[in-house]
């Protein structure tokens, strides 16, 4: 196989967004977002909600949902010995085993980390307390900011992330997660826990709008 050598210009991607336009929280209804329809046949665009979409549903069109269950997947914690914040995305799960689990994650500032180092999540789990409940140890770390971690913890490690972890927000929007953020950013027909990241897309559908387009999907 020949691979293409043609550059695409990134650039051409570039558009302006006003801060002021990007909400900062969703809509109070899940369907009441923004929808815009493009007519393939004549090039006409048409500003409606995510609730009409089953009006543009064939029979026989098929729907795809991503039926992934986003994790609490950001960890913040302290580099034992200087008390550094250090913020633990994970990204791969490597290998697991009861009590110990190796991810491929993004750390942020990655700079401070060199292998061996490790964190401490939680104040029961700050460096020096008697039963810490979940600590990462760097086993090696790439320049574009990757680090491989082996976490150490008690229990369950979905339930420990439940406990400690947030929701990953998309970088735009400039606010730390809330209790409505574990409901909003899943979708209704979530199940697989894995994601690192909602799928948005799936983000507005209600179970009520759903089912029509299922009849005719």
């Amino acid at each position: 196989m020949r691979l293409s050598t043609q550059m695409t210009d990134i650039s051409l991607f570039d558009y302006d967004l006003p801060e002021e336009l990007i909400a900062q929280y969703p809509a109070e209804n899940r369907d009441a977002s923004r929808l815009l329809v493009l007519n393939r046949a004549t090039g006409e665009t048409a500003d409606r909600h995510f609730s009409d979409l089953p009006e543009y549903l064939r029979e026989g069109d098929v729907l795809v949902l991503n039926d992934s269950r986003v994790i609490r997947a950001r960890l913040i914690g302290e580099k034992e010995g200087t008390g550094a914040r250090i913020e633990i995305f994970l990204v791969k799960r490597c290998e697991a085993e009861l009590g110990e689990e190796v991810w491929e994650a993004l750390a942020r500032p990655a700079k401070r980390l060199s292998p061996g180092d490790r964190i401490f999540f939680s104040g029961e789990g700050a460096p020096g307390a008697s039963r810490p409940t979940m600590h990462a140890e760097v086993l090696s770390k790439s320049e574009d900011g990757f680090v491989l971690v082996r976490f150490d913890y008690r229990g369950m490690f979905e339930k420990t992330l439940e406990r400690l972890g947030h929701i990953p927000l998309p970088p735009y929007i400039r606010r730390e997660d809330d209790a409505t953020d574990a409901i909003r950013y899943q979708t209704v027909y979530a199940s697989e826990p894995g994601s690192a990241a909602a799928p948005t897309a799936g983000l507005h559908f209600t179970e009520e709008k759903i089912a029509p387009a299922k009849k005719k999907a």
